[in-house]
């Protein structure tokens, strides 16, 4: 498509690992990016982890992902209230992935008259936080939160996510929060300041038609959706938007980080 470096964006589960489980030819494809020079960022909408805990499950698995190339909807989210509100307060429901990223900006964590309530994924929450929010938000705290996935998953099943507790708020205070993760292009454009690159020549791949296509679309990105995660073909179908190209896994790709579209 053009003689320009692409850089790539890749979402983590289910198109770099599935089920804690390397996903074949992922550790190919990212050796290749980093032989080839391209510039990448491994992206995720779970707020729980700071990149060094990711980087240690990637290391797990196999996958040898550096902090810096890995972005969270925590940082994105920190990213834009600092833009919005340098050095504010947040009251915040989330995990050290999200307390972290928001201390890191200049962020004060306060439950006393916060310019914000931030919302965030963890495997406890706590009623009296939910409540807490709640009070602070009919009082006047602005409502975020880092994504609107309604749940998220366990060896045990379904877990309720950030987007389930964030109906509860909403609906208990009639104020919708705004979500700075996928599929808002804010986690796109934010990963494309944090890389350095343009969105002409940056790839979106992601298992998820309706966060990871979504976004990148609305981003101006080409997007791959990979058939090893939750969109199938046949429900990819369902979308009144298509991505730029459709394979079954990373290792399609494989060969082809200088030019993705070359084999299509």
């Amino acid at each position: 498509m053009s003689d320009q470096q692409w850089s790539y964006l890749t979402d983590m589960d289910g198109v770099l690992v599935h089920e804690e489980h390397l996903v074949p030819g992922a550790d190919e494809f990212l050796a290749e990016l980093r032989a080839s020079g391209a510039k990448f960022l491994v992206l995720t909408n779970n707020s729980i982890y700071t990149p060094r805990d990711l980087r240690a499950r990637l290391l797990r698995t196999g996958l040898d992902v550096p902090e810096e190339a890995i972005w969270t909807s925590a940082l994105a989210t920190a990213r834009f209230l600092h833009s919005q509100r340098p050095n504010g307060s947040a009251f915040v429901i989330g995990e050290a992935g999200l307390t972290t990223a928001l201390h890191e900006v200049g962020y004060v964590l306060t439950d006393t008259e916060p310019d914000y309530v931030v919302l965030g994924e963890t495997r406890t929450y706590s009623f009296t936080s939910i409540t807490r929010a709640i009070r602070l938000i009919d009082g006047g705290a602005r409502f975020i939160a880092t994504n609107p996935d309604p749940t998220g998953p366990s060896r045990e099943g379904l877990l309720p996510a950030t987007g389930s507790i964030a109906a509860l708020i909403e609906r208990a205070t009639g104020r919708s929060p705004y979500y700075v993760g996928k599929p808002n292009p804010l986690m796109m454009r934010s990963a494309l300041r944090a890389l350095g690159t343009h969105s002409e020549h940056t790839l979106m791949i992601g298992d998820r038609m309706d966060t990871d296509v979504h976004s990148g679309i609305e981003a101006g990105l080409s997007t791959v959706l990979v058939l090893s995660g939750i969109s199938t073909r046949e429900s990819a179908e369902r979308y009144p938007f298509r991505p730029t190209l459709v394979i079954n896994s990373i290792a399609d790709l494989l060969g082809r980080v200088k030019d993705p579209f070359a084999a299509a």
